[in-house]
């Protein structure tokens, strides 16, 4: 009975929060994400780790419709002389390549639109691609490392796979710090008369 006199009598304001959404113009953090993506989408995934996939031996082959020769040379040429586990393609390294090809190429097109245009639905897809990812290339670099394998240039190819470790943790980073990454909460006031 208090309380229904008290809404009565008396005017109660209330706080809420609204979302506004935050233009990619002001999300640099966003468009580093998205030219990250574009270079996977475009570069890594479908040549350089398709190259893979399709020349199964790199000392004896034809090459393939795609990746063009000049750029399965350029594959090649890296290989020779900075990555020997690229040319070796021991089976974990091809597993490493199909997940590449499968999974992260659909998410780099979904990616590309979800950071783009600010859609929340990409943050729980985020946090399992940056998990996958770094786990893939720390089993790489592992190899690169120690394993039979192993890289004669190591700072050229800890240089080289770094964004790929350090990407990971900023994306997990930012969509895992605010459950809307492309937004932001305004305060209103609101009139209540309960």
């Amino acid at each position: 009975y208090q309380r229904r006199v008290h809404g009565i009598f008396f005017v109660n304001k209330m706080a809420y929060s609204e979302l506004k959404s935050i233009p990619l113009s002001k999300r640099l953090w966003d468009v580093c994400f998205i030219i990250f993506f574009l270079f996977n989408l475009f570069a890594v995934t479908y040549i350089i780790d398709l190259e893979s996939l399709v020349i199964s031996d790199p000392k004896n082959f034809s090459y393939p419709s795609w990746p063009l020769p000049f750029m399965v040379d350029i594959v090649h040429w890296w290989g020779r002389t900075f990555d020997p586990v690229l040319l070796a393609r021991p089976v974990w390294w091809q597993a490493t390549i199909w997940l590449d090809v499968i999974l992260f190429g659909p998410f780099y097109v979904f990616a590309i639109y979800a950071f783009t245009k600010g859609k929340e639905w990409i943050r729980i897809p985020s946090f399992v691609y940056s998990g996958i990812l770094f786990a893939n290339v720390s089993i790489i670099m592992m190899e690169e490392m120690y394993g039979p394998n192993r890289t004669h240039n190591r700072l050229a190819v800890w240089a080289a796979n770094l964004p790929w470790l350090l990407f990971p943790v900023f994306i997990v980073i930012r969509m895992g710090l605010n459950k809307h990454p492309f937004a932001i909460k305004i305060k209103r006031t609101k009139l209540n008369q309960n």
